[in-house]
């Protein structure tokens, strides 16, 4: 290798700072510098696309934004009680100073259906795209979808006819027949309640849906809907096709009384929220941009018994911003180490 070039070699090797002693970002020094160092670092590439969520630990709120692209979290706040509406007003406004000092706007946000979004998110931004998680959605209709068939089995089981101890002779064996059948239907649509919100179905399992769902014509129908429901979210389909389905779809669910007051959160805005970027490619229909890195938080606590106070909480954060950050570059470093290492 010429002397000359050995230089450049070894920078291009090494992308990362040198090391020197008192040079570690420790807790502490990371608490102090992440708002300039690690955000301008994080706001390099910015995409104009957020995903924003809340954290619970004990009394403690960590409030946290995320570019929903690039994945890179890009601020968080630590609150010392539950957030309320003005706690995230005054978290978006923060970064708001931050995107403005950059001359960076704002495209769209992904968030929860929690409600306390929509008003910051107006207070702030304006008019901005506001997308609800898929997930989320999905998660609370298939949850009304499960009580509703819990309920069916109750009703079932209060149409079981009583009968004494003993064998059953003479005109009570009908009656036993029954109550038998009866225990049947309730097992069977405990055993494989899934099949009501399971998103595909084998020829198997919808054998299985239609034998233990005779004589239940509406629990057919609930399961239709489900599927229906799963087709909204097809990212094959366009937004304005997807708001046509629904409101059909919501029809449909109108003429059935039960159905309409079982998924009554059918009919909520935020349904039609969770369609926003059904368009866009490479924006994902979920907020999981955000929840990575809580669970990374949740691992974090299991083995790091000293986060538990609101300084900590911060420290450890902040931490864990620049070892992401120094992640990529430690990878491009190894990839160089390994090509230079292969065999000609």
């Amino acid at each position: 290798m010429p002397v000359g070039n050995s230089g450049a070699t070894i920078a291009c090797l090494f992308p990362s700072p040198p090391s020197r002693i008192g040079w570690r970002p420790g807790g502490k020094k990371a608490s102090e510098r992440w708002e300039t160092d690690y955000l301008a670092w994080a706001l390099t590439d910015f995409s104009g696309y957020l995903a924003a969520d809340e954290l619970y630990d004990g009394p403690f709120c960590v409030l946290t934004i995320v570019d929903n692209r690039t994945f890179k979290r890009l601020f968080f706040q630590v609150l010392d009680h539950d957030p309320a509406q003005e706690d995230v007003i005054a978290f978006f406004a923060r970064f708001q100073v931050a995107l403005q000092a950059r001359h960076l706007t704002v495209q769209g946000i992904t968030t929860d259906g929690s409600p306390l979004y929509p008003i910051a998110i107006q207070t702030v931004w304006g008019a901005v795209p506001h997308q609800i998680c898929e997930f989320h959605i999905l998660k609370d209709l298939n949850q009304a979808t499960l009580r509703a068939v819990a309920q069916v089995r109750k009703q079932l089981a209060a149409q079981q006819p009583r009968l004494g101890r003993g064998r059953p002779t003479g005109d009570k064996r009908p009656l036993a027949q029954k109550r038998q059948r009866l225990q049947t239907k309730i097992a069977d649509l405990f055993e494989y309640r899934y099949l009501f919100v399971q998103h595909h179905l084998t020829e198997a399992e919808r054998a299985t849906l239609q034998r233990i769902t005779r004589g239940l014509p509406h629990l057919r129908a609930l399961r239709e809907i489900t599927d229906a429901i799963y087709r909204l979210f097809d990212r094959r389909c366009r937004t304005d096709t997807a708001l046509a389905k629904l409101a059909h779809l919501r029809q449909r669910v109108q003429r059935f009384t039960q159905l309409s007051q079982i998924l009554k959160g059918l009919f909520t805005v935020n349904v039609e929220k969770a369609l926003t970027f059904l368009d866009d490619r490479l924006l994902g229909a979920t907020s999981n941009a955000v929840e990575r890195g809580n669970r990374r938080y949740r691992k974090m606590q299991q083995t790091v018994y000293r986060v538990r106070t609101g300084v900590h909480i911060v420290a450890r954060f902040a931490l864990d911003l620049f070892r992401e950050a120094a992640l990529r570059p430690r990878v491009v470093t190894l990839n160089l180490l390994h090509a230079e290492r292969a065999p000609a």
